[in-house]
């Protein structure tokens, strides 16, 4: 479960176990989403004054996402630490950066939104496939690893200097 009454909040913290599927709406085109069976959110969430409220507490699941060598899947583990101030729209607090807004006069505080921004931040920009991944060709753009092109390698002209030197000793 990951939305709460902001009435018992006030009153006493909540301890925060939920899962956010991978199937949920929150979660738009083009995300990197977490494979099955989603993000797994633990922390506790209490109140941090009128209207404010804190999240402490880690997401944690696996990401597929494309290797940067080869271009094919890569699933990565993702874990991240997670804390988060929650604030009514029209307070002092909801105008800085890293607060999370709540409608004014909301009932309900829904984690998923900022689950979702968390996850997105924490998930890993370059994976690789595997360690060893060696890649596609920058020439004919075959996939060195499951086949070999027939290429000569290119050398970079910016090392021509240098490989002058080298071959003058």
């Amino acid at each position: 479960m990951l939305d709460f009454d902001i009435r018992s909040l006030e009153a006493r913290a909540a301890q925060v176990e939920g899962l956010m599927a991978t199937a949920d709406p929150t979660w738009l085109d083009g995300d990197a989403r977490p494979v099955e069976p989603g993000v797994q959110v633990v922390g506790r969430l209490s109140s941090a004054g009128a209207g404010r409220f804190y999240f402490s507490g880690s997401i944690e699941g696996k990401a597929v996402t494309e290797c940067r060598r080869c271009l094919g899947e890569a699933t990565v583990q993702v874990a991240e630490e997670v804390h988060l101030i929650f604030a009514e729209s029209g307070t002092d607090e909801a105008e800085e950066d890293d607060v999370v807004l709540i409608p004014a006069g909301a009932r309900v505080l829904d984690l998923r939104p900022a689950v979702r921004e968390e996850w997105l931040l924490a998930v890993p920009a370059f994976a690789l496939c595997r360690t060893e991944c060696q890649g596609l060709c920058p020439s004919c753009g075959v996939d060195r690893n499951t086949g070999s092109c027939q290429c000569s390698p290119t050398l970079d002209p910016r090392w021509a200097a240098l490989r002058d030197l080298r071959s003058t000793d």
